[in-house]
């Protein structure tokens, strides 16, 4: 699981100034119980209305009822640094650290 490979590599991320944040459509006590079941030192966000989904591309109407596995890459002016359309979930954590330099 992606979300597994984050928790594992957390120091490497902090050590690069890198916040890590999971999002689901799944409500706040949801992703609560999924972070810790699973001991997620990362916030976990809530995007029950889709609206994040839809701005990011993840969604494409409210309807939707899985989001896209898409990653981005935000930098310190918030603006996207790099989108990730497909990831191998081994192999993504380290993709990011990778471009994070």
């Amino acid at each position: 699981m992606e979300g597994q490979g984050f928790r594992d590599r957390i120091q490497d991320f902090t050590a690069k100034n890198a916040v890590v944040l999971g999002i689901s459509f799944d409500p706040p006590a949801d992703n609560l119980a999924f972070k810790d079941k699973f001991g997620f030192p990362f916030d976990m966000l809530s995007d029950v209305d889709r609206k994040v989904g839809m701005a990011y591309g993840a969604a494409d109407d409210a309807d939707t009822q899985y989001a896209r596995r898409i990653s981005y890459l935000i930098g310190p002016d918030g603006k996207i640094m790099k989108a990730y359309g497909e990831v191998k979930p081994a192999n993504h954590p380290q993709q990011v650290l990778d471009d994070l330099g």
